[in-house]
């Protein structure tokens, strides 16, 4: 057990991830609590962002709330296997995060307001674990789509770092990569807590408070 837990601690290299398969597992339809067609489009005038806090059945939960958001949605990414499945992703031999996809109308939400919920909503010091969940999926991070982002994500976690050490926690884990392939997740993972009012979430952050303002627009 204790040789299992270590191994789904550490990052499976592409030679030794899961083959995956050449099309996408089936999802939703439609987001449950938008009622809009859950598709990948961006539409005009709207901006995306991908992170990953820990599961995202409560991460998500946190970005649909918000006023200017227009769609989020599930899945896996920063991996090796393509199209994988939650079942394969739990194995830690993929390598891929589960991460929240949203998409935005930025005269409405910036992106800054969203790291905001980024930083604040988990503790980004836990490297592969988050709680009492524990693996790679469960890391901490950013996926950006332009360098803007990357600026800001990158400017934001200089600040957090400085409030999270003079409360006493460690070094952000936090990985900031360019956005990679999105793979959604099954249908029954997407807005699961609508779906499911009473069920699991373990997201908790730290009770510290993030001190955006980098001044950048993304």
């Amino acid at each position: 057990m204790l040789f299992m837990n270590r191994k789904k601690l550490e990052m499976v290299s592409a030679d030794n991830a899961l083959t995956g398969r050449a099309h996408p597992i089936p999802t939703a339809e439609t987001h449950f609590v938008y009622g809009r067609a859950l598709t990948a489009d961006v539409p005009k005038g709207m901006e995306e962002a991908m992170f990953g806090m820990g599961c995202f059945w409560g991460v998500e939960r946190m970005f649909w709330k918000l006023d200017g958001v227009h769609s989020t949605m599930v899945g896996y990414a920063a991996g090796h296997t393509p199209n994988p499945t939650y079942q394969e992703v739990c194995t830690g031999q993929t390598g891929h995060n589960e991460v929240v996809r949203v998409v935005f109308d930025p005269s409405i939400v910036s992106f800054d307001d969203l790291l905001k919920v980024f930083w604040e909503g988990h503790d980004p010091t836990q490297g592969m674990r988050q709680g009492n969940d524990m693996g790679t999926q469960y890391r901490s991070g950013i996926y950006t789509y332009s360098e803007a982002q990357k600026e800001a994500a990158q400017s934001s976690k200089s600040m957090f770092a400085t409030q999270l050490g003079n409360a006493g926690f460690g070094a952000i884990t936090t990985e900031i990569i360019d956005a990679p392939m999105f793979y959604f997740a099954e249908d029954y993972h997407q807005q699961y807590l609508a779906k499911n009012p009473n069920g699991y979430c373990g997201i908790g952050g730290t009770g510290v408070t993030c001190p955006i303002g980098t001044g950048i627009s993304a």
